[in-house]
């Protein structure tokens, strides 16, 4: 199966409204990105076990570990996690500035340092979302 398929089979796998909720917002990030490479983890690590819930992924940067190794990650993630769907944010150094940029536009969210979760796409402001999304890949792309 490749990455498309595995997308679609983990969004179709997605009770309602979830499924419809993914399914939304995954075409929402594929218009706002649509260069962006597509990943998808299933969550399991190299011996076959459960480690995470699967993820979405869109883009692509170098993530930097305080060792100073790097590697290729995603920029923006997407995981349906019990009775929240997460968005990541990932490459920003600052862990404060999507809370004090984004934290009172967005809506019904929790928004941590690098997570946006919501429990219906329609509690938030997609448009605060979408602008969060691109400003995130904006500076994780600059780093």
């Amino acid at each position: 199966m490749n990455i498309q398929e595995q997308i679609e089979t983990y969004i179709a796998s997605q009770p309602e409204p979830k499924r419809s909720d993914m399914e939304k917002l995954h075409h929402m990030i594929l218009e706002t990105l649509p260069e962006a490479k597509l990943w998808f983890l299933d969550g399991k690590n190299s011996e076959n076990k459960t480690v995470s819930n699967p993820n979405i992924g869109y883009g692509s940067y170098l993530m930097k570990y305080a060792n100073g190794t790097t590697r290729e990650f995603y920029q923006i993630g997407m995981s349906a996690n019990t009775g929240v769907i997460s968005v990541y944010v990932l490459g920003i150094e600052d862990k404060a500035y999507l809370v004090y940029t984004y934290g009172k536009e967005i809506g019904k969210a929790s928004v941590s340092g690098y997570c946006i979760k919501f429990k219906n796409l329609r509690d938030i402001n997609t448009g605060v979302l979408k602008t969060a999304i691109q400003d995130g890949v904006a500076i994780s792309s600059s780093n």
